[in-house]
């Protein structure tokens, strides 16, 4: 594991005849876009993929053993979350049930977590849907019984669900898609749920609501965990994103 302490000592003395390259996963890219906020990267920038869940690798049609890729023009304006008085850049999308529970078993043993399973117990008999107030460019909703409430940049999260299949992360309005699944019962959500994979659940809109915006809050009447790109935030009420319109890419 290499740790780097200095981000702009190492990174703006680099010219664009320069190239790093970063391995990991999307919790890797996670912290490299925070560290790296503000920074002026000049020079490019290549991914070699090695995580287990890797959604920006799947929402860019890669795979885990594909050379490495250059991929700055999606490190550029990247929205904020803010959550728990603190502040953040992503590069995914944000929900949360799934992680909190995927950390417990990753602290009991070694063995790869599978976040379907995860999922579909949930849905069977642990989650307790929420109320979720939401809020998009000023027009305010209110869903019941909100299973999944995310917000995303890109269009996959939770290590391969097609959560927002119409979202373009290189969107000129840098606008995200807010994804709210709601107001059915356990064995319903259950039955649609596995065409999330497909992006296929946003046929339902009954139970499924669909908003795009640049500025997206969310609150729940209850507290309940949070996943920005795979890192999890416990005890959450709610959170607000700010998207950004994207600026040319100079490398």
């Amino acid at each position: 594991m290499t740790r780097i302490d200095d981000y702009k000592a190492l990174l703006e003395p680099l010219s664009a005849e320069d190239q790093l390259i970063l391995c990991g996963g999307d919790g890797t890219l996670n912290r490299f876009i925070n560290d790296t906020d503000g920074i002026d990267i000049k020079c490019r920038i290549l991914y070699y993929a090695i995580g287990t869940g890797n959604d920006f690798l799947h929402d860019l049609g890669k795979k885990v053993g594909d050379a490495p890729f250059p991929i700055n023009e999606y490190l550029k304006d990247l929205p904020f979350v803010e959550v728990n008085g603190k502040k953040y850049r992503y590069l995914n999308g944000i929900d949360g049930y799934c992680c909190e529970v995927g950390d417990q078993l990753k602290a009991k043993s070694d063995k790869p977590v599978n976040y379907t399973a995860i999922a579909i117990k949930g849905l069977l008999f642990h989650y307790k849907p929420k109320t979720a107030t939401v809020t998009v460019d000023g027009k305010r909703y209110t869903y019941k019984k909100a299973w999944i409430a995310a917000t995303m940049k890109g269009r996959y999260y939770g290590g391969g669900m097609k959560t927002a299949p119409d979202q373009n992360r290189l969107d000129e309005k840098g606008e995200v898609t807010l994804v709210v699944m709601y107001g059915k019962g356990k064995l319903k959500t259950l039955t649609v749920f596995p065409s999330i994979f497909k992006g296929e659940h946003i046929k339902h809109t009954e139970m499924v609501a669909v908003h795009t915006g640049k500025e997206i809050s969310v609150t729940f009447d209850q507290p309940c965990a949070l996943q920005i790109d795979g890192e999890t935030v416990l005890n959450v009420s709610g959170y607000r994103v700010t998207a950004e319109q994207k600026s040319p890419v100079t490398v």
